[in-house]
């Protein structure tokens, strides 16, 4: 998919756990997790908001897009 989730980066970049901020935005570990591999196909704005505000960032800090992106990039990962 052309878009990236940088999730990874900004948490390495804050120094702060997936368990963290999944109590402090309020949204599951698998939910999390599902947007924080990629596999998400859609991120609800009151989440972007969420993650926004508690990793104090901006929402082009969390997802980056690439024409040039490979759309079975993720899947050929996990062979």
């Amino acid at each position: 998919m052309p878009i990236r989730v940088t999730l990874d980066r900004m948490l390495l970049e804050r120094r702060m756990s997936l368990p963290a901020l999944c109590d402090r935005v309020g949204i599951t570990m698998a939910n999390l997790s599902i947007l924080k591999t990629g596999k998400a196909k859609a991120v609800r704005f009151s989440t972007l908001e969420a993650l926004c505000r508690e990793l104090n960032c901006q929402p082009s800090d969390l997802l980056v897009y690439d024409p040039h992106g490979d759309p079975d990039e993720d899947d050929d990962e996990e062979s």
